[in-house]
C-alpha cells in the first residue's frame, strides 16, 4: 500500500464528508479498509463513523494513476453500513455509478456547448401558488416582453395554455414558464444551495420550498447573449412573486436579493454576467481555486484557476472579468495561448479534464503576487 497516497485519499474523503451537503462535519473516526484497481486506476476503501458510538459506514476514494497524489474525482459514500464481506463489491459499484454519472454529465456539457442558446432556471417558492397574470404583466411593463403574433397573424399565443403554463414568442426566442406544484426532487436544490459560498445558510433557506417555477428560454434565431438576457429579465420578474426562496440554475442556488441586485446591470445596458455565470471558489491543497459554471450555455469552455495565491476578491473578479470578456467579445480561448489585462500580463492557458466542472476546462494560471499586481494595473 502506498501510505502517502492512502493518506491523501483519506483526507479527500474526510473533506467530502465534511461538506454541508453531506455529513456537515468530519467523521468521528475513519480507517482504510482495503484497496483495489479498476479501469487502470487505484482506489481505497474506507470505513468511517458519524459519531464515536455509531456504526461503521462505507466510503471510497480514487482513482489514482501510479503513485500520483491527485485522484480523478471519484470520492463518494451513500452512507450505508460497512460489511467487510461485501465492502469491495459495493465500493466497485459506487465507482461504476460515479463513472457513469460523470461520463453522462461530460457528454451533456459537450452537447450544450455545441448547441448554445438554451437556458433553464428554477424559481423556488415557499408555497404551492403563483400569480400568473402578475408575472405576465410585469414582463410587459418592466421589460416590454409580450407575446408577438406569429406569421399566421395569431395574436393570442395562449390558446393551448393552462393556468399553470404560459409561452411567449418574443424577438426570435421562446420563453416558457411552468408552475410545478412540488419541490425539486431528491434534495437537489438544497445540495446546490450549499455550494453557494456567498449564502452560508442558503441550504436551510430553500429546504422548505413547496413548489417552483420552471423558466426556459430557447432561441434559434437570436444569439445566446440575447437568450441569456431574456432569461435574466424573466427570472427577475418572477422574483417579485410572493414567497420566492431562491433561484436554482441546475448547479447552484442564488439568493433572490443577490439575483435582483445584479440583474440591475441590465438597466445600465451591461451584460448580467453574475446572473448567468457562477464563479465558484474553494480552498485547494496549495491555494485558492475558482471555476465558472455557465460558459457552456454560450458555446464556450468552462474555465478554472487552480491553487492561486490571489485573495478571494481578486480571484473572483479576475475570473468573472475573463468570462464577461469571452462572452461579450465572442473570444475563443485555446490550449497553449496566453491571456492578460495588460501587455505585461501573459497567463498561460491549458485545456484538460475539468477538476470542478463537467468535461474539459480551460485552466488559466493565476498564481503569483506580480500577476495580481499586473491584473489590478490592467483594469
Amino acid at each position: 500500500m502506498n501510505q502517502e497516497q492512502m493518506n491523501a485519499a483519506m483526507e479527500s474523503l474526510t473533506e467530502w464528508l465534511a461538506h454541508p451537503a453531506e455529513l456537515g462535519k468530519a467523521p468521528a473516526k475513519i480507517e482504510c479498509a482495503g484497496e483495489f484497481d479498476l479501469h487502470d486506476l487505484h482506489y481505497y476503501i474506507f470505513k468511517y463513523k458519524k459519531s464515536l458510538m455509531g456504526k461503521w459506514l462505507l466510503g471510497v476514494c480514487g482513482g489514482y494513476e501510479g503513485d500520483e497524489l491527485e485522484h480523478c474525482g471519484h470520492v463518494f459514500s451513500e452512507m450505508e453500513n460497512y460489511d467487510p464481506a461485501t465492502a469491495q463489491e459495493k465500493a466497485i459499484a459506487l465507482v461504476e455509478m460515479m463513472r457513469s454519472y460523470w461520463m453522462e454529465q461530460a457528454q451533456r456539457a459537450e452537447e450544450q456547448k455545441e448547441n448554445p442558446g438554451t437556458f433553464v432556471n428554477y424559481v423556488l417558492l415557499k408555497e404551492a401558488k403563483w400569480d400568473r397574470e402578475a408575472l405576465l404583466r410585469d414582463l410587459k411593463e418592466t421589460w416590454g416582453i409580450e407575446d408577438e403574433p406569429d406569421d399566421g397573424g395569431d395574436e393570442d399565443g395562449e390558446d393551448e395554455e393552462t393556468d399553470d403554463v404560459f409561452v411567449i414568442s418574443y424577438q426570435g426566442a421562446m420563453i416558457a414558464v411552468s408552475f410545478m406544484p412540488a419541490p425539486i426532487p431528491n434534495g437537489e436544490a438544497e445540495e446546490a444551495a450549499a455550494k453557494n459560498f456567498m449564502w452560508p445558510n442558503g441550504a436551510e433557506q430553500v429546504k422548505g420550498h413547496a413548489a417552483h417555477l420552471l423558466i426556459a428560454v430557447i432561441g434559434k434565431e437570436i444569439s445566446p447573449i440575447e437568450c441569456g438576457t431574456f432569461l435574466t429579465k424573466t427570472v427577475t420578474s418572477a422574483c417579485k412573486q410572493d414567497g420566492v426562496l431562491g433561484i436554482y440554475t441546475g448547479e447552484v442556488v442564488y439568493a433572490p436579493d443577490y439575483y435582483q441586485h445584479f440583474s440591475g446591470m441590465l438597466e445600465e445596458d451591461l451584460f448580467p454576467i453574475y446572473n448567468l455565470v457562477w464563479i465558484g471558489l474553494y480552498n485547494g491543497k496549495k491555494g485558492l481555486c475558482a471555476y465558472t459554471d455557465g460558459m457552456r450555455y454560450f458555446g464556450y469552455d468552462e474555465m478554472e484557476v487552480l491553487d492561486s495565491q490571489a485573495d478571494a476578491q481578486t480571484l473572483h473578479g479576475f475570473l468573472s472579468d475573463i468570462a464577461n470578456y469571452v462572452i461579450t467579445e465572442d473570444v475563443v480561448l485555446r490550449d497553449g495561448e496566453t491571456i492578460g489585462f495588460s501587455e505585461e500580463q501573459k497567463l498561460p492557458i491549458t485545456k484538460s479534464k475539468g477538476v470542478s466542472v463537467e468535461g474539459d476546462s480551460l485552466k488559466i494560471a493565476f498564481l503569483v503576487q506580480k500577476e495580481q499586481e499586473a491584473h489590478s494595473h490592467g483594469q
